[in-house]
């Protein structure tokens, strides 16, 4: 078994070289903030804090409201020592000494000494979530943050370094996966018993808090597939129902998973939702049949959409040539979003940072139907982790639009598809590493066939 201590220089290991590979490609000094916790109605009762993942990946551990300076590979914290009352209320916490020991910091100083210690030189740095934090960045630096050759140095340094995960951040990924995948478990088998989304929720989100984790974004679980990124669990879940569930476990470090299945309320697929269920499925086989390196990713997204466009021709949803339709997006009136994105410390890797980190240099988005929501447009490498997530959905928002049903009426068999009015929504999510020769199902220990995904409600 791994000592605590061996953890820990493990850890510092890991850091410092990805301070030096940043030092490679950032000729500047750079500061991190971690950000703090924000308040939710008064100064104590405040959210769980998130500490900023560009600070987290170069300083390993959750600490708020702390700064790191990188300098040529070197790094020094700053973060002061919790006030006399803290253990009264929170506990015991390590020494300003000993945090700066674990992740192999080379000096470590008050907070108050950061604006006095600054480099000489130009500094760059990245802007922080909370809008306390930010106001500081100002008062230190004398300047509006992203707006100094420095700041975009650094922003197009850490685009290169943090997409190509090192070993240890694939560990965490995984971790975070082995949870996911129990948690997903754990909502098929309580699904026959629940009456409400809010059941099924909790039965997973459970799964997660009891292994020491949290949820790396809000869970979607719901009947309401259509509504790709639905936050509420009030419905009722009745026989005929399908349930989506988009959760993803994120681990005490940072780390996220992000995994989604859909499965019959029931335990069984009705004949329309298995079919369409298939072709979701062989859309979502056939893209990560050719993820691998030096691939466009839009290449993995056009797969997706010839599958699933293939497929419903075949019901006799869509009609027409296969490549017409294409050409023309009426695969998306059904599946209106990209195929997926990065994965790391955020669910959305870099997001943060807009399309500068999913965007190659010189590609923006598109504004085609279907091609504006894809989150990710380069070519892949080995080392990084995406998700690969097709799906159909019957959104009223795009079916009842009257411009969209007189641009499409001929391309679409509209009385054909009110015979698969019990399919709401359905998505399939998986997470895949980008292999030296291919790639890997991280998540494939959840089944997809929906054989076997019934077998799991059943059970």
């Amino acid at each position: 078994m791994v000592s605590l201590s061996e953890r820990r220089t493990e850890l510092a290991d890991v850091l410092r070289s990805r301070r030096q590979r940043l030092a490679q490609r950032c000729p500047f000094p750079a500061l991190l903030w971690s950000g703090g916790a924000a308040s939710r109605n008064f100064p104590a009762n405040r959210y769980p804090f998130r500490a900023s993942s560009h600070f987290l990946y170069f300083a390993g551990l959750p600490l708020p409201n702390a700064v790191i300076a990188l300098d040529q590979g070197h790094l020094t914290l700053f973060m002061d020592e919790p006030p006399a009352s803290y253990e009264l209320w929170h506990g015991k916490s390590d020494t300003r000494e000993a945090i700066a020991q674990q992740i192999g910091a080379d000096a470590v100083y008050p907070l108050s000494e950061l604006a006095q210690r600054l480099p000489q030189t130009e500094v760059a740095t990245l802007a922080v979530q909370d809008p306390a934090t930010r106001q500081k960045q100002a008062e230190v630096l004398g300047r509006v943050v992203g707006t100094s050759t420095a700041d975009q140095a650094l922003v197009a340094a850490i685009v290169q370094l943090r997409p190509l995960h090192d070993n240890y951040a694939l560990a965490q990924i995984q971790q975070a996966i082995a949870v996911t995948i129990a948690a997903h478990k754990a909502g098929m088998a309580a699904t026959p018993k629940a009456t409400r989304e809010a059941e099924v929720r909790g039965a997973m989100e459970a799964i997660i808090l009891q292994q020491g984790m949290t949820t790396a974004y809000n869970s979607i679980v719901t009947v309401q597939g259509e509504v790709l990124h639905n936050d509420r669990y009030h419905n009722p879940i009745t026989t005929g129902d399908l349930l989506l569930a988009d959760v993803g476990a994120e681990t005490a470090l940072g780390w996220a998973a992000d995994v989604t299945r859909t499965w019959p309320v029931s335990g069984q697929f009705s004949s329309t939702q298995r079919d369409i269920y298939d072709v979701v499925l062989a859309a979502h086989d056939a893209a990560i049949a050719i993820v691998s390196p030096n691939i466009e990713y839009r290449d993995i997204h056009w797969r997706a959409c010839r599958v699933l466009t293939e497929g419903l021709v075949d019901l006799g949803i869509l009609v027409g040539d296969v490549d017409a339709l294409l050409e023309a997006d009426a695969h998306a009136l059904f599946f209106p979003h990209g195929v997926g994105h990065l994965l790391g410390l955020d669910v959305h890797d870099m997001e943060d940072l807009g399309d500068v980190a999913g965007y190659a240099p010189g590609r923006c988005r598109s504004d085609r139907f279907g091609l504006g929501y894809l989150r990710l447009d380069r070519p892949l490498a080995a080392g990084m982790v995406v998700t690969v997530e097709p799906g159909f959905y019957q959104v009223p928002a795009i079916l009842n639009d009257v411009e969209r049903r007189s641009r499409y009426r001929s391309m679409v068999n509209w009385s054909r598809l009110e015979d698969f009015a019990d399919v709401r929504g359905i998505r399939i999510e998986d997470d895949v590493l980008v292999s030296a020769t291919g790639s890997q199902v991280l998540t494939a220990a959840l089944p997809t066939k929906a054989s076997a995904i019934e077998a799991l409600v059943q059970a």
